[in-house]
């Protein structure tokens, strides 16, 4: 007899969602192999389709961008049985297997077929398990664009912008964008704080979704813009953005857009796609080790993520310049301060470092994070960088008020220790953002 939900246990809750979870996983797999089956052996007259996408919209409840992308995937991981045997056990999600598919089925332009496959396995190997992360993932593939590929990523496309506005027969007015990074990253850090979630005064939780948040916070911006008496009607102040690069990436790329500025004026031409050709065909097992780093290896937006080398160089050749010395492990140098609150540049090195949240599986926006004293300030905790962690509004709260520990390691990073009720051998765990595997 199947035990009524009520009647289950914490740890049995736990457990049977868990379980769930990676049945439907299976599931998921299943269906795309059916699917891949049934493109290739029935006829479209016993489908009454041209193929299985309109077959599946029209028998099941699945939309036709969702039914579309499936059977993509079905068609594709044919022909990447790596990628196919991750999702099929279970231990990959289908939107990774999407992300990795979509890499390998157009990979950059000069990267060779070793490099492919050395590069495929170790997304796949970092797309793996409850701890993969889709930052990763991207960052590895925006590395092996900017240094094989020969044009700029498609997240950097700003020639495949898209903004829709349509009213609908009930007065509303129904928006749809496609943007490149820089442009999210602008639209993000203007709703950051209008967006964070706001108890009532007397404690009650914020009952806004995240989206009616984003919509409120989106009305406040034009309201807020359209009463300025000094809007811009021509340009106007450069976006405030925070774009995390590393000194040495920096001094690089501006060298080598100072070389290439001159290099244009003495031959009274601009490079061209054709120029990148000269790269090797083959390239040593080494230049794909670090394909998964700290997030200071390439550009690196708060919001949007990874960004490529030449957007990063078109955005620091304006900027201010916060310098944060960071150790062999990836680590802001301590920067000691007696009081008791995290300063400006504290923030800064703390998100370097962070990134967001370091809870595991959390990574709120490091705007919508604070610094956590490990030991509290009131014992005695000095505010340095190796007694501080970022943490977000609930995390911070779990922390002071349960059995959950933090402590920075030899590498300088914040661990978190789940209580005995979470895990019996109170593991380590290592923070949100902190490196996949590098291949070996």
């Amino acid at each position: 007899m199947t035990t009524e939900i009520w009647q289950l246990s914490e740890a049995e809750l736990l457990a049977d969602s868990a379980d769930v979870s990676h049945r439907i996983q299976l599931l998921e797999a299943r269906r795309i192999a059916l699917v891949a089956e049934i493109d290739t052996r029935v006829s479209r007259e016993k489908l009454g389709f041209p193929g299985p996408a309109g077959w599946l919209t029209s028998t099941t409840l699945l939309t036709p961008s969702k039914a579309t992308k499936i059977v993509a995937l079905a068609r594709g991981l044919k022909n990447f049985p790596d990628i196919a045997d991750a999702v099929n056990t279970g231990v990959m999600s289908v939107d990774h297997a999407a992300l990795i598919l979509a890499f390998a089925e157009t990979p950059p332009k000069n990267l060779p077929q070793e490099g492919q496959d050395i590069a495929r396995a170790a997304m796949i190997k970092a797309a793996s398990g409850p701890g993969a992360r889709t930052g990763r993932i991207r960052e590895a593939i925006t590395k092996l664009e900017d240094t094989y590929g020969s044009k700029k990523p498609p997240p950097e496309a700003t020639d495949r912008n898209e903004l829709f506005a349509s009213t609908t027969l009930n007065g509303r007015l129904v928006l749809k964008a496609d943007f490149d990074a820089v442009t999210g990253e602008k639209l993000l850090t203007a709703l950051s704080q209008l967006t964070e979630p706001q108890p009532a005064a007397d404690g009650t939780q914020d009952e806004r979704g995240p989206a009616k948040r984003r919509a409120d916070a989106f009305g406040h911006i034009l309201d807020r813009y359209l009463a300025s008496s000094n809007r811009p009607t021509e340009g106007g102040e450069k976006p405030h953005l925070n774009l995390h690069i590393s000194l040495r990436d920096l001094t690089d790329l501006r060298s080598t857009m100072n070389a290439d500025s001159d290099s244009d004026s003495e031959n009274g031409s601009i490079a061209t796609e054709s120029d990148n050709d000269s790269r090797p065909a083959t390239a040593d097992r080494g230049a794909y080790r670090d394909l998964f780093g700290d997030g200071t290896t390439v550009g690196w937006l708060p919001w949007m993520g990874p960004l490529s080398r030449n957007t990063s160089g078109q955005l620091a050749c304006d900027c201010l310049l916060t310098a944060i010395v960071m150790d062999e492990n990836g680590s802001p140098i301590n920067l000691a301060r007696t009081a008791r609150t995290v300063n400006a540049k504290q923030k800064r090195a703390l998100t370097a470092r962070d990134h967001g949240c370091a809870f595991p599986g959390c990574g709120k926006p490091a705007a919508w994070t604070e610094g956590h004293h490990i030991w509290h300030w009131t014992d005695g905790g000095p505010t340095d960088m190796n007694n501080l962690v970022l943490l977000c509004g609930f995390h911070h709260r779990l922390i002071h008020h349960s059995d959950w520990e933090v402590f920075i390691a030899a590498d300088n990073h914040p661990w978190f220790v789940p209580p005995a009720t979470v895990d019996p051998y109170r593991q380590p765990r290592q923070s949100h953002a902190r490196a996949g595997p590098h291949i070996t």
